[in-house]
């Protein structure tokens, strides 16, 4: 509502003044006085002078024709629908910029081209709309790129060439198509931070990222922050002007440039992790303890992720002194291309399959450890994902769903167990005994289902005494079962007893109502590749 009635504020503030100047005529020109002289009479003008008024010059532009590299996006995606999720989903419109790299490719953000179902592309000077086409994206670090199809779009266009990370306090400017106009739009600030920070469109994974003061709206993302000519970030983050004013974030090239050597391959492998937690070693009591010297250096693995790389390697309790040779502090930094940053920037510029090498105190006596790299498994819960059909089995009018953040985030639930199960699922290591922790998460109501919403929210442990582990093994105890189901929920209380033959008779009468297309999908499938084996079926 704020900014509705702002907006509202400034349209009647410039309306009147377009009032005032279409309503008041204008003055007549006044000639030139001279001065005057104390009496009853006045002086003649005196000659006037010719003087030449210098034309304003325009100031050079620092990036070049950057239009010639810009690219207006509007993508059309289909959010799915997690409450009900046999149905297509919510359609959504979005605006986002992008920009030409060399091989007549486009880079933008991931959450620009995510969920999309349908991609146009413009560029400056030319009124037509290009279809386009995602070629590969990376949601753990929000990049895509998108191709156009079409003969001769990307003749005439300029490539954009990458720089460095831009020093601190140093300007850089921002492109896009942001709110407020149809045109490219600039806008201009300085180098703020260079840090590790959260990047909320996968809302699980940590990259280097620059805060800029630049301004940066909706339909900045994607678009190039420059400097000197060269890109030196892609926008694509902020905070709202609720939270903090003139902090907003870029992607530096280190990230995109690891992206592009990923996908080189001819696909994208996602970033891996050494998969453990750790603690920093500042305290010189505590140091001595572990048998540290005082020279700062080390950081202590409080856990080891067992799905992870570093299990049967590292054990809670190493002290982390080294990494590929560069020397860990007491407060996790290395020292890398003359700048200090978090010790996982190391693994951070590393692939799948690739090794790093850590130097480690063990129980006080030194040794050297070699991990093989790739990406936990288990994270994936814990973030948001993108371009795939939710997992679900409906039976008897309950939708079962495994418990993520986006199930969590539709349902907007409060219940202490499920936020423990959450939060703790790799900590607590629950994904050995509960891969997918399956949650009643829905009750279509139905004669066979009364008296049953107690259960709403809760978590699966077993079905007619068996185990249940995976979405899948509880589909086949669904398919299997006997004339009476018995459904055991982690925690106190009786079970939930359904009655096989009612559900049976059931079955049709509750699909009819509530539109139900389809009982189950058990595989995160692309939504497009659902639909096609739906056609063919």
């Amino acid at each position: 509502m704020k900014r509705i009635f702002l907006s509202g504020y400034a349209a009647l503030f410039f309306a009147s003044l377009a009032y005032a100047q279409e309503g008041t005529p204008a003055p007549p020109p006044m000639e030139p006085q001279g001065p005057q002289r104390t009496g009853p009479w006045k002086s003649s003008p005196p000659t006037q002078e010719v003087v030449p008024v210098p034309v304003p010059i325009a100031p050079p532009k620092p990036n070049g024709p950057v239009q010639k590299s810009l690219v207006r996006i509007t993508a059309t995606s289909v959010d799915p629908d997690y409450k009900a999720p046999w149905n297509a989903g919510s359609l959504q419109r979005g605006v986002g910029a992008g920009f030409v790299i060399n091989g007549n490719r486009i880079m933008t953000n991931a959450h620009v081209v995510a969920n999309n179902r349908y991609i146009t592309v413009e560029r400056d000077g030319d009124p037509n709309k290009y279809p386009a086409q995602v070629q590969f994206i990376a949601n753990d670090c929000d990049l895509a790129l998108v191709t156009v199809p079409a003969k001769d779009f990307f003749k005439n266009m300029v490539p954009l060439k990458f720089g460095g990370i831009p020093a601190l306090e140093s300007t850089v400017s921002a492109y896009g198509y942001p709110i407020g106009g149809e045109r490219m739009s600039v806008t201009t600030g300085i180098v703020s931070r260079v840090d590790f920070q959260l990047y909320t469109h996968s809302s699980v994974d940590q990259h280097l990222a620059i805060q800029i003061s630049a301004q940066i709206n909706p339909g900045n993302s994607g678009g190039p922050v420059m400097q000197d000519g060269k890109v030196v970030g892609v926008a694509f983050q902020g905070y709202s002007g609720d939270v903090a004013q003139g902090v907003a974030y870029m992607i530096p090239t280190p990230v995109m440039n690891r992206f592009l050597k990923d996908i080189s391959n001819g696909q994208y492998d996602e970033y891996p992790d050494l998969a453990i937690t750790y603690a920093k070693l500042q305290n010189p009591a505590q140091r001595k303890y572990l048998g540290l010297v005082d020279d700062d250096r080390g950081v202590l693995v409080s856990s080891v992720v067992a799905a992870g790389p570093s299990d049967g390697i590292l054990r809670s309790g190493d002290v982390l002194l080294s990494i590929d040779g560069h020397p860990i502090a007491s407060d996790s930094n290395v020292e890398l291309d003359g700048e200090r940053a978090q010790f996982e920037e190391v693994v951070e510029r590393k692939f799948k399959g690739d090794s790093v090498k850590l130097d480690i105190l063990r129980d006080k006596q030194p040794m050297t450890v070699t991990i093989k790299l790739f990406k936990p498994w288990p994270y994936s819960i814990q973030g948001h994902t993108y371009d795939v059909r939710p997992r679900y089995v409906l039976y008897g009018g309950l939708l079962f769903q495994p418990l993520s953040l986006d199930m969590l985030e539709a349902y907007r639930t409060s219940d202490l167990r499920l936020r423990h199960f959450f939060e703790y699922f790799i900590l607590e290591q629950i994904y050995l005994v509960h891969p997918d922790v399956i949650v009643l998460s829905n009750i279509l109501p139905d004669p066979i289902n009364s008296y049953l919403t107690p259960y709403k929210g809760a978590i699966v442990d077993e079905v007619n005494g068996k185990k249940i582990r995976t979405l899948d093994e509880l589909s086949q105890a669904f398919a299997q079962a006997p004339e009476r189901l018995v459904i055991r929920m982690i925690g106190d209380g009786p079970p939930l007893v359904l009655d096989r033959n009612k559900v049976e008779t059931a079955r049709e009468r509750i699909k009819t109502r509530y539109n139900v297309l389809k009982e189950q999908n058990l595989e995160e499938r692309p939504a497009s590749r659902i639909a096609a084996a739906d056609e063919k079926n």
